[in-house]
């Protein structure tokens, strides 16, 4: 192999070099689980996420020796914390620069190899949990430079591994064992693959020999998984594992990002082969397209500059491609309102007059006003999902529709669009913003002003005796000064936050958008804080959401991850309560929920509680947890019958919203 001269290669290779081993580790056998081991260390990997089990027992063995670092990840945090150190920003893979793998004369076990593969590609943090069929994995990672987190449940690893990607931009890594293990990744799979979250996922399997046989703890994870996952392949050949790995972080993160699985049969893992081995990717039917084409930017900018009312309608795509500033700079140098679906929260500064917040079921009145009364409605990294959209008909019906997304599949799928832009939001804003002229809006810009003071986002805490759900949100905002990084759950307490927690700047809000995850909030939270050591992180849940999950409290305690809950107990399922209320005559079957004493619960894993039922004590115990310099606990008992206001029912148009306690 020719030596790699880049001098960018070269720094990370310096930089992210694992230190020569003893002497007496110095051999020409290698286990696969050693092989993993030192092909993460060579990928950077220092924070690794899971579970244990009989598969992984081999891999587990290699990380034994790592045991003396548990005190490692809090005490970066806790380093971090202090200093306000920003993560550095997420650097792409070393590839084949000087990758041991591509060396001739070693011997590499299967678990070697993927644990190589995984330090090839910068793998810092890792999370999941042990097994049988994935021993020989944890074995190579028994000294791994990368930082494994040990989940309570393979459901909170993948959702932990997902929020990673979310906060960090890289992508997350998760490891389970085959059969149940690898099953309890679905529901974590697709959620990342409704919200285009890149993520691989590694999973155990029995051994060759015995696939199709109804094998202890066998499951068909390719075949499961094929609609919640944007790729999926189970390896057959050893000598194909460097490159299946290389392709997976590829196709997971670029083009329309989204989750990936690798599926490896115990036997894989533990083979030995020669190197070197091959790692050149053999993709030719994936092509992503990134540039737009020019004359379909250029129709756009003179739809943007003769229009008279447009509209910004920004999704989660433009966090993705990182093009939030040049977003700023088009809205405002064309004069344009900016609206966001729920993942495209902190795209643009809602502190801003341009802003008007979330649109949609339970978006603002005057966004939905401003979108339904609209002459253009720019799309950019959104799909018009139909909590967005409402009654598709009418729909933004007297506007000119301009739709930016890097998936071709996404252009007019719901919505029909009249000038469609299929590439890279950033790389279309670029060419898009030397296109566009500086244009007076005022007329419009006051209209919408009007609507803003007419209808604002309100609640009544002064003539309530119970806390309200929003004044509790709102409180954590303003004393965290905006500066935060949320998780929520499903429900309720997630739209409050979407409405009531202002977000400036990307990757602020992790939350489930388009499969709605309840049980996502708290894992999610282990994982944002991981990746983001240096923010303060706060899990905005409700009872219900926070009950499915709750055993990865275990996981905080452990790795003393500083992480506030915020927990909103009503005593309900509330969001399907409030349909039963508005749409069932009040007949509230099932959703009344008998909860245990959270706090005594979070005590128990030595977690900090703090109970309040006085809505006088919520702005100080607010204060009290977020200066406390590990995780706590707060339990709000809240109003339990308040809705979420405005609401726009099923097959209803965005302007025939229900407004409740705004009008």
């Amino acid at each position: 192999m020719a030596e790699c001269t880049h001098s960018s290669c070269a720094r990370n290779a310096h930089a992210q070099s694992p230190p020569p081993l003893p002497p007496q580790e110095v051999k020409s056998v290698w286990k696969g689980a050693e092989i993993l081991y030192r092909e993460l260390q060579d990928q950077g990997v220092d924070t690794i996420f899971g579970y244990t089990g009989a598969a992984i027992l081999p891999l587990l063995d290699v990380l034994y020796k790592g045991q003396e670092k548990e005190n490692y990840l809090s005490e970066r945090i806790n380093h971090m914390g202090k200093s306000q150190t920003k993560r550095p920003a997420a650097q792409p893979a070393a590839q084949d620069c000087n990758s041991p793998l591509t060396e001739p004369g070693k011997n590499w076990k299967g678990a070697e190899i993927l644990h190589q593969s995984l330090l090839d590609e910068n793998v810092k943090d890792m999370f999941g949990y042990t097994g049988g069929a994935v021993l020989p994995i944890f074995d190579a990672l028994y000294k791994s430079p990368i930082n494994f987190i040990l989940t309570r449940h393979e459901q909170g690893g993948a959702h932990a591994a997902d929020a990673y990607a979310r906060a960090t931009g890289k992508v997350g890594v998760v490891l389970a064992t085959s059969g149940p293990g690898a099953t309890n990744l679905v529901t974590g799979l697709a959620t990342a693959h409704m919200d285009s979250i890149p993520m691989v996922a590694i999973t155990g399997q029995v051994r060759s020999d015995l696939i199709g046989n109804d094998a202890f703890q066998e499951a068909d994870m390719t075949g499961i998984t094929r609609p919640i996952t944007k790729h999926n392949v189970l390896v057959h050949d050893i000598r194909d594992l460097a490159r299946t790995i290389r392709e997976a972080f590829h196709i997971a993160r670029t083009g329309r990002p989204g989750p990936v699985l690798v599926d490896i049969p115990v036997d894989i893992s533990n083979q030995t082969t020669a190197g070197p081995l091959d790692k050149e990717m053999a993709l030719p039917g994936y092509r992503p397209r990134f540039k737009g084409h020019l004359r379909q930017i250029q129709l756009a900018a003179d739809a943007i500059n003769k229009a008279q009312n447009p509209v910004l309608y920004v999704g989660g795509g433009v966090i993705i491609s990182e093009a939030s500033d040049l977003l700023r700079e088009l809205a405002l140098k064309a004069g344009i309102p900016v609206t966001t679906t729920l993942m495209g929260l902190g795209a643009f500064d809602e502190n801003h007059p341009l802003a008007l917040k979330m649109l949609g079921m339970h978006g603002t009145a005057y966004a939905n006003y401003a979108v339904q009364e609209c002459d253009l409605l720019i799309a950019i990294g959104a799909r018009f999902d139909d909590r967005v959209t409402g009654k598709v008909e009418t729909f933004a019906q007297n506007a000119k529709i301009i739709h930016i997304d890097i998936d071709p599949a996404s252009i007019s799928k719901n919505v029909r669009v009249d000038i469609p832009v299929v590439g890279d939001a950033k790389q279309i804003l670029t060419d898009l913003i030397k296109m566009i002229e500086p244009n007076d809006r005022s007329v419009w810009l006051d209209k919408i002003k009007e609507w803003k003071q007419k209808f604002p986002l309100r609640y009544d805490q002064e003539n309530c005796s119970n806390i309200k759900p929003q004044y509790v949100i709102e409180s954590l905002g303003r004393l965290a000064n905006g500066d935060a990084i949320v998780t929520t759950g499903v429900g309720q307490h997630q739209m409050w936050t979407a409405q009531f927690f202002n977000y400036n700047t990307p990757r602020q809000l992790i939350t489930s958008g388009g499969l709605g995850t309840m049980g996502f909030g708290l894992p999610a939270a282990i994982g944002a804080q991981v990746g983001r050591p240096d923010k303060i992180v706060i899990d905005i849940d409700g009872d219900a959401s926070f009950s499915m999950t709750l055993m990865e409290l275990a996981t905080i305690a452990q790795y003393k991850l500083p992480i506030k809950i915020a927990l909103i107990r009503n005593t309900f399922q509330g969001m399907v309560r409030q349909w039963q209320e508005m749409f069932y005559g009040r007949r509230y079957s099932q959703t009344k929920m008998v909860l245990p004493d959270f706090c005594k619960i979070a005590e128990g894993f030595g977690i900090k509680a703090l109970c309040i039922q006085d809505k006088t004590q919520v702005q100080d115990v607010i204060r009290e947890s977020l200066k406390y310099p590990g995780p706590v606990l707060m339990d709000f008992e809240v109003e339990p019958e308040e809705n979420v206001w405005p609401m726009v029912a099923p097959a209803k148009s965005l302007h025939e919203m229900e407004l409740g306690r705004l009008a």
